[in-house]
């Protein structure tokens, strides 16, 4: 298998380059390869694993059709005009081979934090449209295992396109309690967790997007977490025909910026789930109501 290489990604911009404060990380991202599910899910020792079919055609073994014909006439027969009766029976077997591919983590940014709260709802008063993300790690150096007891960190911007801990840069005024749309949670046993947010708002030059750090060996507080290691750094995005009827929606529409389209972000590589864009489900008949989100990322621990 032919690893993809690491993409070296230029540090995003937002509005005015913001000072460094003291809960800011100065260290460069560290560039681990990763394997983010998408495509077909296959069924391997009991676990549901996301993988993608491999481009060698020989790794695979396709499914065969063997007709077997049953005629009731004899070939004298066959040869007059009686009539001839044909049964055809087909079998097939198929099967599938998991190929784990593995890609490049992607810059996390300069609105990163420590010390992130360990929290299932990260929104308080925030307004916004619903998201309930739900996503599993798996563990590629495990056969793509779940992987128990990492903590899965999210932050992203409001609706005016402002990050707690720096807001102004993208031009708007509002209270900054350093902690708005930040924090994570332990993945359970299947490796999974449930975070629930809003839609993000935009901001110039980038697309809509939901910064992500899969920390391992965390030890918890009474509402955070101290030490650990990062073991994966990403960004999550979303499907551009329903984020462009989104950001025309109060309050996402008060945002007046000028918006960057996921085909012309300078971080997502037309990837797809490769690349961490989520699979959507709507929660309601209006896009106001929210979606679930979904992806399975996989990390080398």
């Amino acid at each position: 298998m032919t690893e993809t290489p690491a993409r070296h990604e230029q540090p995003e911009q937002h509005g005015n380059t913001p000072g460094t404060g003291a809960h800011r990380r100065d260290k460069s991202v560290q560039r681990r390869r990763v394997l983010i599910g998408g495509g077909t899910v296959a069924v391997v020792g009991g676990l549901a694993v996301a993988g993608i079919a491999s481009a060698d055609p020989t790794s695979a073994k396709k499914g065969k059709t063997k007709p077997t014909k049953s005629t009731s006439a004899s070939a004298s027969a066959s040869a007059s005009t009686s009539a001839t009766t044909t049964t055809t029976t087909t079998t097939t077997t198929t099967t599938t081979t998991t190929v784990c591919t593995l890609n490049a983590e992607v810059t996390e940014g300069p609105y990163s934090l420590d010390g992130a709260l360990v929290r299932e709802d990260i929104r308080e008063d925030k307004e916004g449209f619903e998201v309930r993300y739900t996503l599993t790690v798996v563990d590629v150096a495990d056969d793509c295992a779940p992987l128990a007891g990492a903590l899965v960190e999210l932050w992203h911007c409001d609706s005016l396109g402002e990050y707690s801990g720096f807001v102004g840069g993208n031009g708007h005024e509002e209270e900054d309690n350093g902690t708005f749309l930040r924090g994570g949670q332990i993945t359970d046993a299947d490796g999974q967790v449930n975070i629930t947010s809003i839609w993000p708002g935009h901001y110039i030059s980038r697309a809509v997007h939901v910064h992500m750090r899969v920390h391992t060996d965390v030890t918890l507080t009474d509402d955070s977490y101290t030490g650990g290691e990062v073991i994966h750094t990403g960004q999550l995005f979303f499907d551009e025909d329903i984020n462009t009827e989104i950001q025309a929606t109060s309050p996402y529409s008060a945002n007046t910026t000028q918006e960057t389209l996921l085909s012309d972000d300078s971080i997502y590589d037309d990837g797809g789930a490769s690349s961490g864009l989520l699979t959507l489900t709507a929660l309601g008949s209006s896009v106001s109501d929210g979606y679930a989100a979904t992806l399975t990322v996989g990390v080398d621990s």
